[in-house]
């Protein structure tokens, strides 16, 4: 029950930290997203593995690196963890968010960065968490939480830099029912990070193999 817990956790914290970051850290919102990332990852590494991103977990399910069933679980309270942590940062910003496409942006624009750093974000996490070669390294955290800064300052006005299938959801459904929002983005924040996801679960085979 602990991972399950942890993942929740994490994924509420990471999502009540982007949303609160849009609203009120501007510029600086990719940096305090990362560490506050880096964070939470060493906070639940050593439970859960910290994926805290359904699209992690489909990479790992790829790789055989956690089972069926826990990929599962983790991926359903992953999303009820961004759920609850999009709420929160609505109560706490009195406003609602959801990522969206830039200005004039194409959606095969969006899509290609989404996938492209979330490709990123899980060849990451699977060799510095996953591999015996680096096994109780003490970097694992920061290479992470290093890898959503970079994407969301080279990509956030593309695609407003979500890498993460909960980070998409939870928000959308809040800023939908509370706020003003519609689910006509959403599908670009699940297609494009399960894209790379499992295109870093075939290159992370080839590199291992």
């Amino acid at each position: 029950m602990g991972k399950y817990i942890t993942e929740f956790v994490g994924t509420l914290f990471l999502v009540l930290i982007v949303g609160c970051a849009v609203a009120f850290a501007g510029a600086l919102a990719p940096l305090a997203i990362g560490v506050g990332l880096m964070a939470l990852v060493y906070m639940g590494g050593h439970i859960s593995g910290a994926h805290y991103n359904p699209a992690v977990t489909v990479g790992l399910l790829l790789c055989r690196k956690v089972s069926p069933r826990d990929g599962a679980l983790y991926i359903l309270v992953q999303l009820l963890g961004g759920l609850a942590g999009a709420y929160l940062a609505s109560i706490l910003t009195a406003s609602t968010f959801a990522p969206a496409p830039g200005k004039d942006v194409a959606t095969p624009a969006v899509i290609l960065a989404e996938a492209l750093f979330t490709f990123m974000l899980v060849l990451v996490v699977l060799n510095v968490a996953t591999v015996k070669k680096v096994e109780g390294n003490s970097y694992y955290g920061l290479a992470i939480g290093l890898t959503v800064t970079a994407g969301a300052f080279a990509v956030g006005s593309i695609s407003d830099a979500a890498f993460n299938p909960a980070v998409g959801t939870g928000p959308t459904v809040i800023h939908a029912l509370l706020g003003t929002g519609s689910f006509t983005h959403l599908w670009l924040y699940l297609v494009g990070p399960i894209l790379g996801a499992g295109v870093a679960a075939g290159v992370f085979k080839v590199q291992n193999s």
